[in-house]
């Protein structure tokens, strides 16, 4: 009973926090902003880009296909984008990070926003022991991030800018399937969530905001956990949405959809419960 009366106050207490937050937003503070989003040509970093040409921005996206990414920069600036540039990179490339990293700050002048939202590929199994694959996986996922970040925070240093990071409900509570993807994601919230403190710390202008999605009905999303999982997926167009509000708001964290917060506490508070849903969430027959 005290679990659930704790679940139930927090259900209220992330209600009001989302629409408190949501409220602050000023849609005229993302109008000319200098923005850089990778993993762009599809899912929710192509929505990111549409968003962000709505409401006015200068864009940069990255992704591997170029021919893609010159569809995405064109559909930007038919939005009201101001400016769009693309360039093709390799996110498990090292030099490639920093090239991209430079010709956003050459092409835009700087940099206000950095969302970082690239993911390598990975299956939906049982891991079978393959240690290499999860280490190529943590260098996509999450050392290229850290160096990115590195890379861009002199500039947003000085725009008083905001870091944006594209994070999963599995690094925040792991589930089967998916080791390697699991561990970049809690990678992501641990090294993400201690430069935040630093920063803060340093009486930094660079804002850090982590965003913890649910499942998201992107194609190839879709496509990995189709016939294996019993849950439901989130409008990338919205999840989108909300993870550019949270940091244009300046917000320490997202949670999308909102109640992915509340599966976070179970998981301390009802931890047998939790994992019994979790379990049971996925078809596995042994």
């Amino acid at each position: 009973m005290e679990a659930f009366i704790k679940i139930i106050l927090s259900c209220i207490f992330v209600a009001f926090l989302a629409i408190r937050w949501t409220s602050n937003f000023d849609a005229e503070s993302l109008r000319g902003a200098k923005v850089l989003v990778t993993g762009s040509s599809k899912g929710i970093g192509e929505q990111m880009a549409y968003h962000y040409a709505r409401f006015g921005a200068k864009i940069v996206i990255t992704a591997r296909s170029k021919d893609t990414l010159q569809k995405v920069v064109e559909k930007c600036l038919s939005l009201g984008a101001q400016e769009a540039f693309y360039i093709a990179a390799d996110m498990s490339n090292e030099s490639d990070l920093d090239r991209v990293v430079d010709f956003a700050l050459k092409k835009l002048g700087g940099l206000d926003y950095l969302v970082l939202n690239h993911i390598g590929s990975t299956r939906v199994a049982m891991w079978d022991g393959d240690v290499e694959h999860a280490k190529w996986l943590m260098k996509i996922n999450f050392f290229s991030y850290i160096q990115m970040a590195w890379k861009a925070l002199p500039s947003l240093e000085k725009n008083k800018g905001s870091l944006v990071i594209v994070s999963s409900l599995a690094g925040k509570m792991p589930s089967p399937l998916t080791a390697p993807y699991v561990s970049t994601k809690s990678a992501l919230n641990g090294f993400f969530g201690s430069l935040r403190h630093e920063l803060a710390m340093k009486k930094s202008n660079v804002s850090i905001s982590v965003c913890t999605l649910g499942l998201i009905d992107t194609e190839t999303a879709m496509s990995k956990v189709k016939g294996k999982v019993n849950m439901p997926a989130y409008p990338a167009t919205d999840a989108a949405l909300n993870i550019i509000i949270t940091g244009a708001t300046r917000q320490p964290e997202l949670f999308y959809p909102w109640f992915t917060y509340i599966w976070t506490l179970t998981k301390d508070w009802i931890p047998s419960f939790t994992d019994y849903v979790v379990q049971r969430s996925y078809n596995y027959n042994p």
